[in-house]
């Protein structure tokens, strides 16, 4: 175990998608305290705080193989804030600093932009490593590699109507993941401030 205590983030997460298993061990010891304290932040009881976490952990290692992880402690964080709100929307009980934040913008004349960038982009990892592998393919093609539907169904040996239904269907979902990233980033400056 202590062979991967040297080991870079980007190194533990390309073990780990291998399935080896030390790797995640070494991944859980790393960050499984500091994610448990953000969870607890956001909820107030250790309980819940402890259930989030090893959700977490365990989504991490049952879908190892299929997820695209560049910056492994912003992931995880991101996956915590996501399954904080899932068990909000569970319990149809939202956080008490949720609904006066909703109107909240994010300036980006503001010293910690880049964090807001990094944090917001991280979101977006979570919400495309939650996406069917077809759908998340053309997402990334679309709005980081900038091509058009055309461009995707023929890169994809797909029908063009598919592209735009699988864009069509991913938007509220991605929408909707993104709105709650900058509600948590704008509490986030609001606390740093």
């Amino acid at each position: 175990m202590a062979y991967f205590k040297n080991h870079t983030d980007i190194e533990l997460a390309l073990l780990l998608k291998q399935g080896d298993e030390d790797a995640f061990d070494e991944i859980y010891r790393r960050y499984w305290k500091s994610l448990f304290q953000e969870a607890r932040k956001r909820l107030g009881e250790s309980e819940y705080a402890e259930e989030v976490v090893q959700d977490v952990f365990i989504d991490l290692w049952v879908n190892r193989s299929t997820r695209e992880i560049n910056q492994l402690y912003a992931y995880l964080q991101t996956a915590v804030r996501y399954q904080v709100f899932m068990l909000y929307k569970k319990h149809k009980k939202l956080p008490f600093f949720e609904e006066p934040l909703e109107h909240m913008g994010l300036s980006d004349d503001k010293a910690d932009s880049p964090f807001c960038l990094n944090e917001l982009l991280a979101g977006i990892e979570v919400w495309l490593a939650h996406q069917p592998v077809k759908r998340r393919e053309i997402f990334r093609l679309r709005y980081l590699e900038q091509l058009s539907t055309k461009e995707i169904a023929e890169e994809l040996f797909i029908a063009q109507k598919t592209v735009q239904n699988q864009l069509i269907n991913g938007q509220e979902s991605f929408r909707a993941a993104v709105s709650k990233l900058l509600t948590f980033t704008g509490l986030l400056i609001t606390q740093l401030d």
